[in-house]
């Protein structure tokens, strides 16, 4: 049995896909939702979702949340006398998911798709597949949430061609997606997010508040002391969600058995939070120019995320389009939902046989260069982007590199995620060298090339030309199965031909070709400029791109010529 898992900050839940339709999954408790809590009780017990969180406040020491914001790190977390890691701690969340999951369907649960931020970067990816195989999952696919939250609105199940912007703010990420339906396939166009927002850092505004009004009772406790901090956080959070129903809400904390209090308006509220506000902006401008789309041409603007019930960031967003955003989704659910509906999918459920997916890199990926500085000296830790942010995958590209000393000996290229120009500001994700021929500087090319699959797996060849060597470097986004690995670099293989080798491409290639030699004068330079508008185009490697311009050219020449026959 495979289900769909969203991983959250503050809550996770499960889902299955069945009998046409996905449904959420409740725990023991009965509940929809499980917090993303862990707490060990005195007896060194481990404590998991509402239990655990509610000995927050009381047990500081011995419990943790917001733990996913730390994923891809190796910060510790200490309960009590033992240490876990970010995706130990979540492989617990996900192991009371699958035991809930196993009690409701009555049947072993053995894989998952498991939700991520769109924004995720490589080494956070592999910690959320690692804390579902320690949970005794085998984890199909890394699913982007929103991706995730468009299939639970159902842009699957819609026909026309359309465009749909998914606003994700959670409790500890924001991410913005677009997405594109167009004969049957959903393709995601662009991402953008900041793992770093979310209802947590509004809560911590409460908190900081909290703090200044009552610094002269607290003293140093105020800074301190984890205990108060982590009733503070549980009365902000009250607060917050308060202030989602209405105007104004008290703020209550108690420490040494006395009661502080204060009234904390929405408008006050919206006021302290105008810089976190301001930072939804950037991603969403982003998710655009990637994109290259325009605001009025989306359908509809979806909040996902339990964050977005906050009016101040419904207000945000309203101002940002001009126009309401739809509210036709669960914001605590739809991730889950939407997992379960890509976890049919790939259980091949026959509700859902005619959807495919596509999705984008949602960093670019590359390698380090050196080049010469106007004196002579050379710099080096450059970031080359041979896969950029937003390609859609799979994918596959190719740069060529050339030989920056005098009798080189070999070229080695370490890979890198992110955006940064220096490479010590980005995810460094492996390493591969090769062995060149002494020339002069410049004088032996080198191709790379980034072969990415939607699941993560990164296959690196550099090959040398001049000489026929290869060297192959394969990433991947976890500990796969060697037969697994092999199953997903074949499928990679059909990939790796630059799309100017494709037969189409060189049929349209030929017949432009053939074209310019039947034809004088301005037609022939006509020709000619059209074929050198279509190479253009196929050295940005970007398929989508290249088939409307292949369509382009060929109506092109058939105006020319008359349609070409068979």
């Amino acid at each position: 049995m495979i289900v769909g898992i969203d991983l959250g900050t503050t809550n996770s839940a499960v889902a299955v896909f069945r009998d046409g339709k996905a449904d959420l999954i409740p725990n023991s408790l009965g509940h929809r939702l499980t917090p993303s809590a862990v707490s060990l009780d005195e007896q060194g017990t481990v404590l998991v979702g509402l239990p655990a969180r509610e000995r927050q406040a009381t047990h500081p020491t011995l419990t943790a949340t917001a733990f996913k914001r730390l994923m891809g790190s190796q910060r510790v977390t200490r309960l009590g006398k033992r240490d876990f890691l970010p995706e130990e701690l979540s492989a617990l969340v996900l192991k009371s998911l699958k035991a809930d999951a196993e009690a409701y369907l009555g049947e072993p649960v053995t894989e998952a798709v498991i939700t991520v931020p769109a924004y995720f970067n490589d080494k956070q990816r592999k910690a959320t597949r690692r804390a579902g195989e320690l949970a005794g999952l085998k984890v199909e696919r890394l699913l982007n949430e929103p991706t995730a939250a468009a299939l639970a609105y159902g842009i699957h199940q819609l026909e026309a061609e359309t465009r749909f912007l998914v606003f994700d703010l959670g409790g500890g990420t924001f991410d913005v997606s677009i997405l594109e339906i167009f004969e049957g396939v959903i393709e995601v166009r662009a991402t953008a997010g900041d793992n770093r927002l979310g209802g947590e850092d509004f809560n911590e505004l409460i908190v900081d508040d909290l703090r200044q009004r009552f610094a002269a009772d607290w003293g140093r406790d105020a800074r301190e002391s984890d205990a108060l901090y982590q009733r503070l956080r549980a009365a902000a959070e009250r607060a917050r969600r308060a202030l989602s129903e209405q105007s104004a809400a008290p703020v209550r904390a108690v420490w040494k058995d006395k009661t502080y209090e204060y009234e904390l308006t929405a408008e006050a509220f919206e006021a302290r939070a105008e810089g976190l506000l301001n930072r939804l902006r950037e991603p969403v401008l982003r998710a655009l120019r990637d994109g290259q789309l325009e605001a009025r041409s989306l359908r509809e603007i979806v909040l996902v995320g339990g964050a977005t019930r906050m009016p101040a960031v419904r207000r945000a967003v309203t101002r940002m389009f001009g126009r309401f955003p739809a509210h036709s989704v669960h914001p605590d659910e739809a991730v889950a939902l939407g997992a379960a509906v890509q976890a049919g999918l790939k259980s091949r459920d026959a509700a859902l046989n005619e959807v495919v997916i596509t999705d984008v890199c949602p960093y670019s990926l590359g390698v380090d260069v050196a080049e010469r500085n106007p004196d002579g000296s050379l710099r080096t830790g450059i970031f080359s982007p041979i896969l950029e942010r937003n390609t859609v995958i799979p994918a596959s590209r190719v740069s060529s590199f050339h030989t920056l000393q005098a009798n080189q000996k070999a070229v080695t290229f370490t890979i890198y995620q992110g955006e940064s120009r220096d490479v010590q500001d980005n995810v460094a994700l492996g390493e591969v060298s090769i062995p060149v021929p002494p020339r002069p500087a410049g004088g032996v090319t080198v191709d790379c090339r980034f072969t990415y699959d939607i699941n993560g797996l990164l296959e690196v060849d550099v090959h040398v030309p001049e000489t026929g060597e290869q060297r192959t470097l394969v990433i991947t986004d976890g500990e796969a199965e060697p037969d697994d690995l092999d199953a997903r670099r074949e499928a990679l293989a059909a990939l790796k031909v630059h799309p100017r080798d494709t037969e189409a491409n060189r049929a349209v290639l030929a017949r432009a070709a053939r074209c310019y030699e039947d034809f004088l004068g301005d037609k022939r330079a006509y020709v000619a400029h059209l074929m050198a508008q279509f190479e253009s185009i196929l050295e940005r490697q970007e398929p989508r791109a290249i088939d409307t311009a292949r369509l382009a050219l060929s109506e092109a020449l058939d105006q020319l010529e008359g349609e070409t026959f068979l």
